[in-house]
Formats: structure tokens, C-alpha cells, sequence
């Protein structure tokens, strides 16, 4: 990734991306029509296609008036509507499941029709001239103007459509589960067939940084370039999603460097105010879980939901377990130039578990399935790292069992099978 595509990335992910876009080209929607009212297309319709033009000014005016006080109350209601519906999210689930919603192309596309057919419609009435010219009646362009209205009264019924399922907790799980999943996925591929050749880092030079706030990601291909330009071979030990105070260690190099290209390589280095979900495929995991916690809470007492998210987040783990412990940025030729600090499987399992049995080991149902799912993840294993991992968070997940659950025949039911009646 180079700067210019993480600054179009940037942009693309704000929330009024699209729908600038789209009232822009509304705006230029209406200076066409226009320009061909200045032409007299209107004129030429009302001999061709007469029923097709409004040829009196006092009724466009009235029409166009009409349309643009209707959208601006459609938008309004439309929106007020959302955050309410978010209010409802943030409370019921998580508030990280709100960015995802909020960001949704589908809604920004909506909005952005709303915005621009309004604006559409204002400039076009602006442009009737108060004159008695027979053919000074934008009737074509108020025409255009009914149908984009129209089409913003279907949107807004697809939008209420829409808006009611991406609320729901199983629509939610199932966009967070997708899309932690295939970033998994290209993480995966991305390391299939590429040598894990790299030399120890023990004795490297360490540099501190002087950045502050949520590290993101890498400009892989200026640093990339920076390391063949030096003959230099580095090492990130920043994580995604890390906090970063000034003197923070943020790389190694395998040899001194001078200031000036320390200074170029922390530039490639990716920081934000706030936490941004972005690639990270351990906001997934964190999302998830929350959630389950979230309805494990004495106000929202759902326990269908926490089983629900702990079925999704095996289908995760299982994926995770194909994860190697270590990533490289990699030139054309395969060689590794950069490694870079990412969580391992011990560490996500760990604090996914530990959440867990802190506010549900009181409940047999989910402990059970929780051990159902760790007995699922031993069939899966790759090496036996894994499987002495996963072990561990097994005799945790019985003890705490043992010590919170006070009815005998539960805990005899603890390490029956799992049977979901749900």
C-alpha cells in the first residue's frame, strides 16, 4: 500500500464519501438539464411528447417547491430514525458494532440520492425566469425532477427494508464473521509457499518513536522500498490496534541507521486518534465476543446470543489455527525484508476465554459450549503447540466450572456432548 492509495482509502471510508458524490452529480445533473432547456429541449417535447412536459411556470414552481420541502422532510425522518436504531445497537450489543453500520455504502448511496435530487431540484427551480416566454418553462428538466423523487421514495422504502435487518444481532454477527473471515483468508494465502527465512532480531538497534495514537498499518511498499534502497532489514514491533505514547519502541534494524532515514522509515508507519477497525482481523474476534458478554449482562440477559457468538467465533478460531505465528512484508523476488509484530493464537484465545469465563461461568449452557468449542479446535489443530494451548484453556474453563457452578449434575454435564437446542 502506498500513500496515495491510503489517503483514497481514507476518503472513501468517511461517511459523507458517497453521498458528496452523488449530490455533486446531482449538481451536475441539473446544470445539463439546463443547458438543454437553453436549447429549447422542452420546445422539441412538447411537439414530440407532449403529455411528457409541464408547460406551465406557476405548477413547476409549485411542483418543484412541493418536492424539495417532501425530501427534506424524507431525510430528516429517514435519519432521526438511525439514530435511534444506533442508540438501540450501542446499547443492546456493542458500541464498536456502530461503525460498521454507520459506514454502510447502502446507506451513505441513500442519503447521498436524498441530498442530491434536492439539490437537483433547487437549482432547477432557481432557473425558471420570472418571463411570459412560451418556452421558458423548464418542463423536461421538472420531469427528470418527479422521477429522481420517485426514486428517493424507493429508496426510502429500501432503505427501512435494510435498516431493520442490519440491526438485528444475527445480521450483525454474520457482516462481522464475513468479513473477519476473509481477511483471515487473504492473510493466509498471502503466506502460502513463502519462505519464513529471517534472521534473529535479539541484538538489533532499537528507535523509539515520537507518535501518539491508534497504530493502523504499514505503507508496505515505501518501506518496502526503503529497506532495498539500504540493504537494511527491520522489524515492526508495533501490533495493529496498539496504543502509542512518545518513546515507544516502534522498530529494529539489524544495523545502525542515521536520523534521516529513521525519520523516513517512521513515516511509513500508519497512526490514527482514533481506534479504526480497518484490515484488522482481531477487532472481529474482539467484536464478537463483546457482544456475547454484552448479552450475558444482567440488562440484556440473553444467553441465545453469547451461544451464538461463541459458533461463530470457532468457525474464527479454525481459521486462526491455519495462521502462522509470524508475517513478512515480501519484494517481488520473495525475499523478506520486514517482520512484523501480530498477535498469536495463544494471546487471542487467552483474552477471548478469559472474557468469557469472568461474566459466564455461572451459566452451565454457555460453559458448555465453550467447552464444546475447545474440544472442536483439538480436531483442528496444526502442530502441538496448539493443541498444549488449547488443553490449558481447557482445564481453566473446568476449574473456574467447578468453582462457580454449585449443582453437582451440571458439572457431570460439563463434559457430555454438546447438544444444541436452540
Amino acid at each position: 500500500m502506498n500513500r496515495l492509495l491510503n489517503i483514497f482509502k481514507q476518503i472513501r471510508s468517511k461517511i459523507a464519501f458517497y453521498p458528496s458524490l452523488i449530490a455533486l452529480g446531482g449538481l451536475a445533473l441539473a446544470f445539463l438539464l439546463i443547458y438543454l432547456e437553453s436549447i429549447k429541449i422542452s420546445s422539441f417535447l412538447i411537439d414530440v411528447a407532449p403529455f411528457l412536459v409541464i408547460d406551465d411556470t406557476d405548477t413547476a414552481k409549485t411542483i418543484l417547491s412541493t418536492l424539495i420541502g417532501g425530501l427534506i422532510s424524507l431525510t430528516v425522518f429517514s435519519f432521526s430514525m438511525v439514530m435511534v436504531l444506533l442508540n438501540q445497537a450501542s446499547s443492546n450489543f456493542s458500541p464498536r458494532v456502530l461503525p460498521g453500520i454507520i459506514s454502510d455504502q447502502k446507506h451513505q448511496i441513500v442519503l447521498g440520492l436524498y441530498i442530491g435530487t434536492i439539490l437537483y431540484n433547487i437549482f432547477i427551480l432557481i432557473s425558471i425566469e420570472p418571463t411570459e416566454n412560451e418556452y421558458q418553462t423548464p418542463g423536461f428538466s421538472v420531469l427528470i425532477g418527479i422521477i429522481l423523487t420517485v426514486l428517493c421514495l424507493a429508496a426510502f422504502i429500501y432503505f427501512i427494508h435494510h435498516i431493520s435487518q442490519a440491526i438485528q444481532v444475527g445480521n450483525i454477527l454474520t457482516a462481522i464473521h464475513s468479513r473477519t473471515k476473509k481477511e483471515l483468508a487473504i492473510i493466509i494465502e498471502n503466506q502460502e509457499d513463502k519462505n519464513q527465512d529471517f534472521p534473529s532480531t535479539d541484538h538489533w538497534e532499537k528507535h523509539k518513536i515520537t507518535q501518539r495514537g491508534y497504530f493502523y498499518g504499514i505503507l508496505k511498499d515505501d518501506l518496502i522500498e526503503l529497506c532495498q534502497e539500504n540493504n537494511l532489514k527491520a522489524m515492526i514491533s508495533l501490533h495493529k490496534g496498539q496504543f502509542i505514547i512518545d518513546g515507544t519502541v516502534g522498530f529494529l534494524t539489524e544495523k545502525p541507521v542515521e536520523d534521516e532515514l529513521k525519520k523516513k522509515i517512521e513515516k511509513t508507519l500508519l497512526f490514527s486518534h482514533t481506534e479504526l477497525i480497518g484490515e484488522n482481523f482481531i477487532y472481529g474476534f474482539r467484536q464478537i465476543s463483546e457482544i456475547g458478554i454484552k448479552a450475558m449482562s444482567p440488562g440484556i440477559n440473553d444467553p441465545g446470543t453469547a451461544l451464538n457468538t461463541i459458533d461463530y467465533l470457532s468457525s474464527l478460531f479454525i481459521d486462526l489455527l491455519l495462521k502462522k505465528d509470524h508475517e513478512f512484508l515480501t519484494d517481488k523476488n520473495g525475499v523478506n525484508w520486514v517482520s512484523l509484530n501480530c498477535p498469536e493464537f495463544s494471546e487471542i484465545l487467552f483474552n477471548v476465554m478469559a472474557t468469557y469465563r469472568q461474566y459466564c461461568k455461572h451459566d452451565i449452557t454457555v460453559m458448555r459450549k465453550l467447552m464444546h468449542k475447545l474440544k472442536t479446535l483439538k480436531l483442528h489443530v496444526v502442530h502441538s503447540d496448539q493443541l498444549k494451548i488449547i488443553e490449558a484453556e481447557i482445564d481453566q474453563l473446568r476449574q473456574d466450572a467447578i468453582t462457580n457452578i454449585m449443582n453437582k449434575r451440571d458439572l457431570e454435564q460439563l463434559e457430555a456432548d454438546y447438544f444444541s437446542w436452540s
